[in-house]
């Protein structure tokens, strides 16, 4: 019901634009989030954005490089990547949920994932 894509190989400094785009059901009233994780890692936080769009979240690694954003019309949400680093290398999974604000970096809060698309960065 969520499908990723946008993943690919990009060298250090580059930029990616991932989508997910919803299916089957919409998440407009949804909280939306993407999630990463590195192999022999846990799956770790990276952005998440309100229902509405007025509020965005992101994790400390990637503040100011990387931009989430949502389409309700188009049931898609999308992660604007600059400035990629060799240590953004990762799969990248979108999830949608009703997550309240203090839970919303935390995984097991959001009921729906997409397959996760991967993204490397050489360096």
């Amino acid at each position: 019901q969520l499908q990723a894509s946008g993943g690919g190989l990009v060298q250090a400094g580059g930029s990616l634009r991932l989508s997910c785009a919803a299916s089957g059901r919409t998440f407009s009233r949804s909280t939306m989030g993407w999630f990463r994780q590195a192999p022999g890692k846990e799956r770790e936080f990276v952005a998440a954005i309100h229902w509405t769009g007025a509020s965005t979240y992101y994790a400390d690694s990637v503040k100011g490089r990387f931009t989430i954003s949502r389409d309700n019309a188009k049931n898609t949400v999308y992660l604007q990547m600059n400035s990629l680093k060799p240590e953004d290398t990762a799969v990248y999974f979108c999830a949608a949920g009703q997550v309240i604000t203090s839970s919303i970096r935390i995984t097991n809060n959001y009921n729906y994932w997409g397959q996760g698309t991967l993204v490397t960065v050489s360096s």
